[in-house]
């Protein structure tokens, strides 16, 4: 009988990376025991699989100082489930990282043991500053060139990290988890808040720099960022890169900690059932974190220890990659009708800001890159759709490396791509743009249109055709054999974008 997991031929679906490898960490917390599965071990790292079960482990362990049997008995039945995802889902390398709770509890061994018995893997229980280093490669491996310091809380405990482009430092861990300091509170907000003053009173927090940016790692503030996103009518629900002035942050956070509740607060409406009584502890501690270290600014991050521990064993050349392009390069190897083609897109966008005499900052040339990637991913929808369906899988999808304004640009210009200068789509996103982005997505997306009329996304025809600026009247040249190309579509696509460009006109010049 074939076994009901698979069979012997590989169960990849064609819309998988081919060759790609899974590998799996599973992350035991003091809160939640849980399992992620990743399509292979790369820069872009994208999710296959992602399942938890709250077992609280760290509940009772400062009272105690040992795991509880029943927490205990609840996190090996989910870890039993874990370990039979894994075989069905083939991945190649299972990690499994332990911290605080595991870490601090004098049944440690016993639970280590069981677990490996489970998994048939090595359990490796993370240091204090271990936790730290790797919270802080999390950060950087989702926000490249982040400087500043990077906290990761968690149920148990939370690690702090001075972070510049890459390097991390002074990584130390302080008894502050949400659900120790809960314990530890009596269950007050209030009373936590005075515990977090106190234990941070001599913390590195005394030696930063006014006015830096602090990265927020860690479920608990993921949940304190969607509730913030939610009391403004944030336009992209997501928490990856989510930034927010620090001021306004700690407003928040204090009327939630003096709402002295731990289910009725301001949005505690929208927080999960099993966060909600913890995100007032959370709120306590990034408030006083804020506060001490005078930062400027908050930025959260979704990526932590898991996705920084696979970012430390890369080499340092695919460190250096840039996610950003990596992941759209794997999504247009996914979506896109011909890959290459955009690749000649980039080439050829370029080719019309140099004629142009338009210069583009480091950060613009990449999100130009980027969207030209992306240009073709919606061809397979119904041409009503191809460009709602677009953008939601460029602003709402899995890439990282972008912050919530490059989403919104890249998305304005998918949108003009497939709808024109009139389209609705994505249109709520705008709002996290400049005017500067939006008329560069409105200048890049209209000259994507006078591209795929020449090629129908076929790739080795674009780097044939130049432009040329005369008169400010902009001039395509064609080359002879593709004088068919030189039809009203085309000249119409060139007029619109000369006018969104500023020239006083178009044509098109065969030979």
């Amino acid at each position: 009988m074939t076994q009901f997991w698979g069979v012997d031929a590989d169960p990849t679906a064609q819309g998988r990376i081919k060759g790609a490898q899974p590998v799996a960490v599973l992350d035991i917390g003091s809160n939640s025991v849980r399992l992620v599965v990743y399509e292979r071990h790369a820069r872009a790292l994208t999710q296959l699989y992602n399942e938890k079960s709250a077992c609280a482990l760290g509940r009772g362990i400062a009272q105690s100082g040992k795991l509880a049997e029943a927490n205990v008995a609840k996190a090996l039945d989910a870890i039993k489930r874990f370990a039979l995802v894994a075989r069905m889902m083939r991945v190649g390398k299972v990690y499994i990282l332990a911290t605080s709770a595991v870490r601090d509890a004098s049944n440690r061994e016993e639970f280590v043991a069981s677990v490996e018995n489970l998994m048939e893997v090595p359990v490796h229980v993370l240091s204090g500053e271990e936790e730290a280093h790797f919270a802080s490669l999390g950060v950087v491996a989702g926000i490249p060139g982040f400087v500043g310091l990077a906290g990761d809380l968690g149920g148990g405990s939370l690690e702090l990290s001075h972070v510049d482009r890459g390097i991390d430092t002074s990584g130390v861990s302080f008894e502050l988890g949400v659900i120790r300091l809960q314990d530890d509170a009596d269950g007050d907000p209030r009373q936590a808040a005075q515990i977090v003053r106190k234990r941070l009173a001599a913390s590195l927090l005394q030696t930063v720099e006014p006015g830096q940016t602090f990265a927020a790692i860690g479920g608990t503030w993921r949940s304190l960022a969607k509730l913030h996103q939610g009391l403004v009518d944030y336009p992209l629900h997501m928490v990856q890169d989510y930034s927010v002035k620090a001021g306004t942050m700690i407003e928040v956070c204090d009327t939630i900690v003096a709402a002295g509740s731990l289910k009725t607060y301001p949005g505690s409406a929208g927080v999960s059932s099993s966060r909600r009584d913890l995100v007032p502890f959370g709120a306590a501690v990034l408030s006083e974190i804020l506060k001490a270290g005078r930062f400027e600014a908050v930025i959260f991050s979704a990526l932590g220890v898991r996705e920084g521990y696979l970012f430390g064993m890369l080499d340092p050349a695919e460190m250096s990659i840039d996610p950003l392009i990596q992941g759209a390069e794997e999504l247009s190897i996914l979506r896109s009708r011909s890959p290459a083609h955009g690749n000649d897109l980039v080439e050829f966008t370029g080719k019309y800001l140099s004629a142009a005499g338009i210069t583009e900052s480091n950060d613009e040339a990449r999100l130009r890159t980027v969207a030209c990637l992306l240009a073709d991913i919606g061809w397979r929808s119904h041409p009503d759709y191809r460009a709602p369906q677009s953008v939601d899988a460029v602003a709402y999808g899995s890439l990282t490396g972008v912050d919530h304004p490059g989403r919104a640009f890249l998305a304005h210009t998918i949108a003009i791509r497939y709808e024109g200068l009139k389209t609705k789509s994505g249109r709520s996103l705008t709002r996290l743009s400049s005017k500067a982005q939006s008329d560069r997505a409105k200048l890049l997306g209209t000259l994507m249109r006078v591209a795929y009329p020449i090629t129908a996304a076929m790739p080795g025809i674009l780097p044939r055709i130049h432009f040329e600026v005369q008169d400010s009247t902009l001039v395509l040249h064609l080359p002879a054999d593709y004088a068919f190309l030189d039809a009203d579509h085309l000249r119409n696509r060139m007029s619109q974008f000369a006018d969104v460009a500023g020239h006083k006109g178009a044509k098109v010049v065969v030979g």
